[in-house]
């Protein structure tokens, strides 16, 4: 289930960031930035669509729907405010980032909370 988790979470915050370069974001598009096979991002295109993140139009652009917006957006501050956290303790940019998109994975939501409001005010 963990493995799952984090590729659906993968997908939906490089969504989010494609989407903030250009509108207009395909799911080749998302193979490419994650260097995953086409079959492989189609598969969970269709599983972001069935759990009613994205939508996909005739043309193959991906929308978010409000609930997977809200959810990547989500993803995503999780992500800064931890990499923010690590850069704060003395990692390097590029090892934070790195042990940023693992702990945003498995940190608890309460955690985070407090992780955040720390990042805030430090």
């Amino acid at each position: 289930m963990i493995k799952y988790q984090e590729s659906e979470e993968m997908y939906l915050e490089t969504i989010l960031l494609l989407k903030q370069k250009s509108a207009n974001v395909h799911a080749i598009n998302v193979a490419e930035e994650l260097g995953y096979s086409k079959p492989s991002v189609s598969r969970g295109m269709g599983l972001l669509v069935k759990k009613g993140y994205i939508t996909i139009a005739s043309g193959g652009e991906i929308q978010f729907t409000e609930e997977g917006r809200i959810k990547a957006e989500g993803i995503y501050e999780r992500h800064t405010v931890i990499t923010k956290l690590l850069e704060m303790a003395g990692a390097t940019r590029e090892i934070a980032e790195e042990n940023a998109c693992r702990i945003e994975h498995v940190i608890t939501p309460e955690l985070f909370e407090i992780l955040k409001m720390y990042v805030k005010n430090g």
